[in-house]
């Protein structure tokens, strides 16, 4: 896919992939709180808006690099600001989540804004996020932090630490540092999850024999999965 769209004087290269070697921030139209953009920047500074993210940077004082989507959820007056960054895809196949993602090439994504507001895009922003296995992006939203669990993963953590394990399809795994461990279980999403979790060693390791793993933990331990996720970086 690699290749370039014909852009505007002010931006002459539209990419058809960005490539980027720090982490981008992807601000989505959901509910979204401002201290969450300035958290996940501070991580992931190149900011890139999926469709209608874009109305929630600007009105934060925020220029996305790039806006992606099919652009029917951009106000008028935000795609007249923002009208050299659009990379319009127009596929019905694919939400805007999807797109940013298969548009986005960094060791880490943050995706702020796909929570929240309507339930069925949340749970499409999670089935994405759990189907994305090249990717190491992040969903932020209310008090916590989701992102799918690389077939061998470790993280450091505080001990008694609540940390849920939601399988989106049957998933076989081992774990050390859990005060349930997943060894010998069956997980699935109409089944056994392992929600409310909680750390029983400073570190914790997960291997995932089978299957599509979100973990869940508190916002507050963001620096934590950063770090886990960027050593565990495709």
């Amino acid at each position: 896919m690699d290749g370039v769209l014909a852009g505007s004087a002010a931006f002459p290269v539209k990419p058809r992939i960005l490539h980027c070697d720090t982490g981008v921030t992807l601000l989505g139209g959901g509910e979204v709180m401002e201290e969450d953009i300035e958290l996940a920047i501070s991580f992931a500074p190149t900011l890139v808006c999926a469709d209608g993210g874009a109305n929630s940077a600007l009105a934060f004082g925020r220029i996305p690099e790039w806006v992606v989507g099919d652009m029917d959820s951009v106000a008028p007056d935000v795609r007249v600001a923002v009208a050299d960054r659009l990379i319009q895809m127009v596929d019905q196949d694919t939400t805007d989540f999807e797109k940013c993602l298969a548009f986005i090439n960094a060791p880490l994504i943050l995706c702020v804004g796909f929570t929240g507001l309507r339930l069925d895009h949340e749970l499409a922003a999670l089935s994405c996020l759990a189907g994305a296995r090249e990717k190491r992006a992040v969903v932020l939203g209310g008090r916590d932090a989701c992102f799918r669990a690389p077939r061998e993963f470790r993280i450091d953590l505080p001990v008694g630490l609540r940390i849920s394990l939601f399988p989106f399809n049957p998933v076989s795994a081992k774990s050390h540092g859990l005060h349930w461990p997943l060894d010998g279980l069956r997980l699935d999403m109409v089944g056994r999850c392992s929600t409310s979790n909680r750390t029983s060693a400073g570190r914790v390791e997960i291997h995932v024999d089978r299957g599509d793993l979100l973990v869940v933990l508190p916002k507050s331990s963001l620096s934590a999965v950063a770090d886990a996720l960027w050593a565990r970086r495709c």
